[in-house]
């Protein structure tokens, strides 16, 4: 009912005390759901009754004292102004009425519990009180009172109606609508009303809400406060308490969920409590079935699941929707409110209701994610008949992103299931989805699975899987064990395992290749069931990897990539195709058309919450961005991707980010980290892998960078060697020669350099292509110098085509001391210039400082630099608009994921460029997205 029927009942109760109090007394029953606000109406009236002219007598009853004699009516009586005869009188009274219930008979009717000489005495003290005094008599939750007073109040209710006395009675809802004999003494009086008191309607949950937050915030927000509270006074209090702890801390300002729907409103601790004070407030029955009703979380089958009666379960859901609790549909209003049913649940009923649950809903057929969820919330596997239920709410779950479930449920499903090599199929894709959050969390199973193999219950298609977790860790004898005992399967195997096997070849093929003679050959899949679509572009894109190695990047093998990349999407198996698709157009010299794609599935893998693909991802766009000249968007990359996963998950792949790491901050200057970063333990298995050659080719690169050249050549040259062995001399995948070759040329040996260059520019793809580029180069500075600016000029345009603005700029330096050589000091100047800018925007210290303070055989003049917050580098901006707003170099390196002293470098050049000494001088005008 709405807040002013509420007061109405008020003036009800205050018109029958104005008639108690001139001799014509009443009884008033005020009935309602669980805190809808009865206690706090009688405390209303109680404190206004000395202005009304009577004197109130009060009593609180609590189930935990029903079994005490008299217990109410003593309290009525204890703050009587009683003469001290009638004190004497009364105690006496109340004790032998105490004694006669004690020894009554527990099972007879209440009307036998107490002398009637006694009752009438009791009685008789308040009469002759009224008398003296007009009496308002509140007694509150009169469902739990003792028999004995109940028996007393009955006698008084038939012989007030004529006396200065007005007797209120509340009680719950359950013993309103199902009343007791004490109850219907009462309602056979002529002068006792029935006085119900409802819920708030939306009206009234505004006019409540706006004396607390104003009329605007509550006229905004009454409706969705209705719906979630269903108009229970204490319920609607507890948002509107929520509501205002947000708005003070600052989390969620007045107004702002005009349109946010019930499932959005602010609902913190005052609401969960309240919900539990609801709860155990109201009768014990429902409660029960509201716990029932927050596991199952639906109506249907509760008398089953709770093993009660239909029309109990029925009564009970009536009470808790009266009650604001239940909605409409007979749900739980809000998701907090089911959150704060169970909170209350201990945990040995919870994990049985779960169970109970999950039984109850495999029997009648309900979907397997309902299933395995209870089974889950039980920590109960269910036994063999859950097995395909849980088996199939993984499936479901990893085709919905939803990993961590997933691999909960296949972990229950491995503890149900008795068969053994349905066992191992369950512990593969559990290995499989595991994966996915923390590739190191799979190797547990390793050796589990490879015992299942030589047993002879892991089917083939399992064993490549388990292969290839294998070499990922670095365990390479063990994965040569699983390779050959597929070779001794050949004649037995099925399509799906050929398939598998026939994907896995190419992939071997471009990153473990010692390891590709262990795998057998098998025959053509035509005759034989068509492969599934994921191991199809597995086998694609491991395919076109393997072409761009072997024969170079084709322009029909690039265009069938981006045909698989359009077609892949991050299901559970495409992980393989999607980094196979990425690398050749990486190593096919077009990291500008992998960038995209690779930004596209990192974002999609965020949202699947798959750590393990953000990284590897991660991983793959640092590659990118440092064969782009991005050298602090690599070093970002490289070091979110080690991160996402630990060094020590990464296995031998850690020498992908590693590599990228070391070679950015190599060429920012900052050889401290780049130190550490060598001395940092790699896999030793690594070097048998693609990642090595990666991190053999920038360790050279960190030793040319600290002038130990013999140290420098011997990893370009081993680097080279690995690369010949497995035939997979592209330069596309890593320039050895260029590195070796510029080992050589500061050694002082360009002869020997000159046939490493020849041949690397020969193996290089057509066109203006990032390695072409840099082999030109150092072609360049293994020349005479007057051959060099025309062959300079060329590799600069080439690398300014490829999109690599780092090797660009240290084109354009070697050119400008080309220029330098042969005295053409004027255009020396102008590409020092424009040399020194690219440089800065590249974060490439050493060669910034190389050109500016004129290094040797750089021009001598330094070119002149203009000064303001247009010369700042992008990166530069970013920084210094930070530094600006009082951020301090810490926070700065969090929110752009830089070290800090990437930001130190960067300040003491924004000094430089904006003429200022400290940062309280720098211009706050500068602009930063803070989403960048």
């Amino acid at each position: 009912m709405a807040l002013v029927e509420r007061e109405e009942v008020l003036a009800s109760l205050e018109d029958m005390l104005a008639d108690a109090v001139t001799g014509r007394g009443k009884i008033a029953i005020v009935g309602g759901p669980v805190a809808t606000g009865k206690t706090a109406l009688l405390n209303t009236l109680v404190e206004d009754a000395l202005e009304h002219g009577a004197l109130p007598l009060t009593a609180t009853c609590s189930q935990s004292e029903s079994g005490l004699a008299l217990a109410v009516l003593s309290q009525i009586l204890h703050n009587a102004p009683l003469t001290p005869e009638e004190e004497e009188r009364t105690r006496n009274l109340l004790h032998e009425g105490a004694r006669c219930a004690m020894s009554a008979d527990p099972l007879a009717d209440y009307v036998d519990q107490v002398d009637a000489h006694i009752v009438h005495a009791l009685c008789m003290v308040l009469l002759e009180l009224a008398e003296r005094h007009p009496l308002m008599i509140v007694v509150d939750d009169i469902q739990h009172a003792d028999r004995a007073s109940q028996l007393c109040l009955a006698y008084l209710a038939r012989r007030l109606r004529f006396a200065h006395i007005l007797a209120i009675f509340s009680q719950s809802e359950e013993s309103w609508n199902a009343p007791s004999l004490f109850q219907t003494e009462l309602l056979r009086q002529p002068h006792c009303r029935r006085l119900p008191l409802s819920a708030l309607s939306r009206e009234g949950v505004e006019i409540m809400a706006a004396d607390i937050v104003g009329d605007d915030v509550a006229r905004r927000f009454a409706a969705d406060w209705h719906a979630v509270s269903g108009g229970n006074p204490l319920l609607v209090g507890a948002l509107i308490e929520d509501h205002l702890a947000a708005a003070d801390a600052g989390g969620t300002p007045a107004g702002s969920q005009t349109d946010a729907g019930i499932d959005e409103i602010v609902t913190g601790d005052a609401y969960r409590q309240a919900v539990q004070s609801c709860l155990h407030r109201g009768h014990p029955l429902a409660a029960r079935i509201a716990r029932g009703l927050a596991v199952a979380g639906d109506p249907g089958h509760l008398d089953r699941l709770l093993d009660l009666d239909a029309g109990v379960v029925v009564q009970a859901l009536n009470a808790l929707h009266n009650a604001g609790l239940v909605g409409a549909d007979l749900h739980l209003r809000h998701p907090q409110a089911r959150a704060a049913v169970l909170a209350d649940l201990d945990r040995h009923e919870r994990t049985d209701l779960h169970r109970r649950a999950a039984e109850l809903a495999y029997g009648q057929g309900a979907p397997a994610a309902v299933i395995a969820e209870h089974l889950l919330a039980a920590q109960h596997n269910g036994g063999p008949w859950a097995v395909p239920i849980l088996e199939e709410a993984a499936r479901q779950a990893l085709s919905e992103g939803r990993v961590e479930p997933a691999v909960d449920y296949l972990r229950l499903a491995d503890g149900a299931c008795t068969d053994d090599q349905r066992r191992a199929t369950i512990k593969t894709t559990l290995v499989r989805a595991e994966w996915r959050l923390n590739p190191s969390a799979p190797a547990a199973h390793l050796d589990e699975l490879t015992d299942a193999m030589h047993r002879g219950h892991l089917r083939g298609s399992d064993a490549v899987v388990l292969a290839k977790a294998l070499l990922w860790h670095g365990r390479f004898d063990d994965a040569r064990d699983v390779l050959d005992h597929l070779g001794r399967i050949g004649s037995i195997m099925d399509a799906e395992t050929v398939a598998e096997i026939r994907a896995a070849r190419p992939w071997l093929r471009c990153s473990y290749t010692p390891f590709l003679a262990h795998l057998p050959r098998v025959t053509d899949m035509s005759t034989q069931a068509p492969p599934s679509a994921p191991v199809i572009g597995r086998l694609e894109a491991a395919t076109a990897l393997a072409s761009v190695l072997t024969k170079g990047p084709h322009p029909q093998t690039l265009a069938d990539v981006e045909r698989i990349l359009r077609g892949s999407r991050l299901d559970d198996m495409s992980m393989d195709a999607v980094e196979c698709a990425l690398l050749a157009l990486i190593y096919g010299e077009r990291p500008d058309l992998a960038a995209p794609w690779c930004d596209l599935f990192f974002e999609e893998a965020a949202s699947r919450r798959a750590p393990s693909r953000q990284a590897r991802l991660a991983a793959l766009r640092a590659e990118i961005s440092l064969r782009q000249g991005d050298l602090e968007g690599a070093e970002s990359l490289a070091q979110m991707a080690v991160r996402l996963i630990p060094p020590t998950s990464w296995g031998v792949a850690v020498g992908a980010p590693m590599s990228v790491l070391l070679t950015a901050v190599t060429a920012m200057g900052r050889l401290d980290e780049a130190v550490q970063l060598v001395n940092q333990p790699v896999p030793e298995a690594m070097l048998q892998t693609r990642y090595g050659l990666h991190y053999l080719n920038a360790r050279g690169r960190y030793h040319l960078a600290t002038g130990d050249l013999g140290m420098a050549l011997r990893d370009f040259q081993t680097c080279g060697e690995l690369m010949g062995s497995w035939s997979l001399d592209s330069p596309g995948l890593v320039s050895w020669r260029t590195g070796a070759a510029e080992a050589l040329i500061r050694m002082g040996r360009a002869e020997r350099a000159r046939p490493l260059l020849d041949e690397h520019v020969a193996r290089c793809a057509p066109g203006p292509v990032r390695a072409r580029g840099t082999g030109l180069r150092l072609t360049a500075a293994a020349s005479e110098p007057r051959q060099r600016p025309p062959l300079l000029r060329r590799a600069a345009d080439m690398l300014q085509a490829s999109g690599d603005q780092y090797e660009l700029a240290r084109a354009l330096a070697d050119l400008a001391d080309a220029y330098q050589a042969v005295g053409e000091l004027r255009r020396a100047r102008t590409v020092a210039r424009q040399a020194q800018r690219i440089a800065e925007e590249c974060e490439a210290v050493p060669l910034v400082n190389a050109l500016t303070q004129g290094g040797p055989g750089q021009p001598a003049e330094p070119p002149r630099t203009e000064s303001g917050p247009s010369t700042l580098s992008e990166a530069e901006r970013r920084v210094a608009a930070l530094a600006a707003v009082g951020y301090t170099n810490r926070e700065i390196a969090d929110k752009l994921y830089i070290t800090v002293s990437t930001v130190e470098q960067h300040l003491t050049r924004i000094y430089r460029k904006l003429n200022v000494t400290r940062r309280s001088d720098l211009p706050a005008s500068l602009e930063f997205s803070t989403s960048a």
